[in-house]
This record gives structure tokens, sequence and C-alpha cells, in this order.
């Protein structure tokens, strides 16, 4: 079949993995560049006329669905779909998919990244290296064995990270209201005691309307003194101003940060001057086996959808 008469999938990025577009082979892959806007997509859709939207970058708003009549599914190259209007997808029949668990393996180990190097200060020791000093008379770092972890989200992600606290022999309690059993050693308990009881939390559940800030001024106050915060989950649900007068007044030891309100992340930025932060580029599920796994799955439930519905018919 030529190009011309195969139906369209638009990609919101500049590429797929090639494992993802064999998959697709059927249909035309269009990319809508590495930032493409709302008008971007708009036009692209008007244009093209897809059956599906992968989203790699950028959003899908409603003004984007009702410029393809045609569209059917709306397939996340990830986890994390509040980038995506699912109310509106579910008004006009859309289905909304994410690659569950493609990257949770990346997820889990650049989670662990950040609690080790907040943990170990790992950042400012190799800086004060550089700089000519020999701390090891005044400096000493968190032992994490005994330390209890609080997750915020038991998905796959939240349950990888489990995995290895329980390694280093550190207690772990969690909260997740869909989450109706967890695994060996894994308490789960309400946001407030988890909070109240945690030395390190860390966040592995997706952004919602209830959920935004959920990190804010009053649940830093019930965390303990000198303990650890670690987000690779979504940055609104952090209140930023909040978390960096909680850094500052010593109330937090430290956070190892890789999302943020407003991405991409643009200097200046207040949390560029915080010294106990650990920052890096929502890069925890960037890795090449992560790539190709969240590629694969986006394009099988493109085809998941499309190949039910054409048997429907």
């Amino acid at each position: 079949m030529s190009a011309a008469n195969k139906e369209v999938v638009i990609v919101t990025g500049v590429d797929l993995a090639a494992e993802a577009v064999e998959l697709l082979r059927d249909y035309q892959l269009v990319y809508a560049g590495a930032k493409p806007t709302e008008d971007d997509l708009i036009a692209l859709a008007r244009q093209h006329q897809p059956v599906a939207i992968i989203v790699r970058y950028g959003g899908v708003s409603a003004r984007v669905m009702d410029a393809a009549p045609g569209l059917r599914v709306i397939s996340k190259h990830g986890t994390g779909i509040d980038s995506i209007d699912s109310q509106a997808a579910q008004q006009r029949g859309i289905a909304v998919k994410a690659a569950a668990g493609a990257n949770a393996p990346a997820v889990a180990e650049h989670t662990w990244a950040l609690i080790m190097a907040c943990a170990k200060s790992v950042v400012g020791l190799d800086q004060r290296m550089r700089e000519g000093h020999w701390d090891k008379s005044t400096h000493k770092s968190v032992e994490l064995r005994g330390r209890t972890l609080g997750l915020v989200g038991l998905g796959a992600i939240g349950r990888r990270v489990a995995a290895v606290a329980a390694a280093l022999e550190m207690p772990v309690l969690a909260h997740d209201p869909y989450a109706t059993q967890a695994p060996q050693g894994v308490q789960l308990v309400d946001l407030d005691t988890l909070l109240a009881q945690s030395d390190v939390v860390s966040l592995h559940c997706p952004l919602t309307p209830e959920n935004k800030h959920m990190i804010n001024a009053q649940s830093l106050a019930c965390m303990k003194d000198g303990s650890i915060l670690v987000n690779t989950a979504r940055g609104g649900l952090i209140d930023e101003q909040a978390l960096i007068a909680a850094l500052a007044s010593g109330r937090l030891r430290a956070a190892g940060l890789d999302s943020f309100e407003k991405e991409p992340f643009t200097a200046p930025h207040p949390l560029q001057n915080v010294g106990n932060t650990i920052l890096s580029p929502h890069i925890g599920g960037v890795t090449a086996d992560a790539y190709i796994a969240m590629g694969t799955g986006a394009a099988s439930n493109v085809l998941a959808i499309l190949n039910a519905q054409a048997v429907a018919a």
C-alpha cells in the first residue's frame, strides 16, 4: 500500500523507536516536531486527518481532537496522560491509552539515584572537593538502613522502588487510594501518617486536579525535620515556593527533583539558587531501553484500539 493510501498516525515528536515504526508499518507516520504547539497540531490534524495520535511532547486538547473527526485513539508515549484532555476524549468517543510500566525500571533507578545523592550529599561533596576542601572530619551523611521510606503511589514504579528499599533494610510506607494490597514489607497508610513518619518521601502518582500541590506548606510542615523529598513524577504535585521555604528553614535536608511545575525548566529559576536540591531535566524515564519500551507500548495500544474497532465494525 502506498503512503498516500495509508491512514495517518501523528507523532508529537521527531521520531519513534525503529521497533515501534515497524509495528505501525501499515500506517503513515507524520512527525509534529520537538515542540509542537496546539496550533501546530490543529494544522497537522486538519491536513492529515489522523486516526491516531501518539503523544511524546506537548498535549492534545479538545481543539486538536475537533480538527480530526476520524480520530479514534490517543496513545501516550509513556505513563502520564495529564497532557491529554481525557474528558474531552471520552465525550468524543476517543480512546486514551498509556504505555503503562514501560519506563518503570528507568524511573525507579533514577529515583534511587536522587535518594542516594541527597542522603550522601554526592553533588555538594564533589563541588567542595573541586574547590580544594577535604570535609572528612566535619561531614556526616545519612545512613538509610532503618530509615522509613514513604511512597506516594504504589504502581509499577513505586513497587520497584519499594523492592530496593527492602534490600537496604528500610521500612516502607505507601499511600495509594487505588491500591487494595501491598507487596510484603510495605504498609498502606493515609497520607498524613506517611508524611509524619517517613524519613524519605518519594512521589510516584499521576497529576490530577485533585492532587495538584499536594506537597504544600501545610504538608511540608507535617514532615520530619531533616527528611528528604524526591519527585520523579509530575512537577505540579509540589508547590515549589513552599518547598524552597522548607529547604531554606532546614525542615528538609534535601530534595531531588526530576520534574517541575513549568517545563522546560527555564533560567533564571528560584530552585537554581537552592544548594540542597539536586535537579535533573525530567529524564528519569529516558534510557535507550525505555525509549523502545515506550514506543512499542504506545504503538501496540494504537493497534489494539484500531484493530478492535475494525473487528467490531
